[in-house]
């Protein structure tokens, strides 16, 4: 019980941080693209986190593809938004070589509640307290949510996103790489 407050009261508290971020300092276009030794690494780390039916997924699975990784939680409004925009992505190009994976920052029950009634049609991988670790490797620095990354065909990492994304700026980054 303890370690679910802790983990819900660290969340809120990445959610608040990322939020004053955004609005105060309101990143330009380039900027969000822009990526610095410092702060994101410049190919994407590679994990193993359970699915939705308990399979352990590999980040290597998507070796070769166009991926989008999107850390999100269910509570998460922006979050809620953007995955309908995802789920037309996914049903557009995933046979052109790209796939979306979502990491859940949030408990299983929660997001199977969520997302059963949306048929989200890409892997959802559960991350729980280990997803604020793994999206601070992808360089989430600030804990913000929604944060999206987007990996080339080499796993470079291409593209981030510190905020929600709308199906039009996620297809013109996309679209090229296919």
């Amino acid at each position: 019980m303890q370690k679910t407050i802790l983990f819900v009261l660290v969340a809120v508290l990445g959610l608040m941080a990322g939020f004053l971020a955004h609005k105060f300092m309101q990143p330009t276009s380039t900027e969000t693209t822009e990526k610095t030794a410092d702060s994101m690494p410049t190919t994407a780390p590679a994990f193993v986190l359970k699915d939705l039916e308990d399979m352990q997924r590999s980040s290597s699975e998507w070796d070769g593809k166009v991926v989008m990784i999107n850390f999100w939680a269910s509570w998460c409004p922006p979050c809620r938004r953007e995955i309908p925009a995802f789920i037309r992505l996914q049903e557009t190009y995933a046979e052109q070589g790209f796939v979306i994976v979502g990491i859940a920052l949030d408990n299983k029950q929660n997001i199977v509640d969520f997302s059963d009634p949306l048929a989200i049609n890409y892997p959802i991988l559960l991350a729980e307290e280990e997803g604020i670790a793994l999206a601070q490797a992808y360089g989430n620095h600030l804990g913000v949510l929604p944060y999206t990354v987007i990996i080339d065909r080499a796993g470079k990492i291409i593209y981030v996103h510190r905020s929600e994304l709308t199906y039009e700026v996620a297809e013109k980054v996309i679209k090229p790489l296919l």
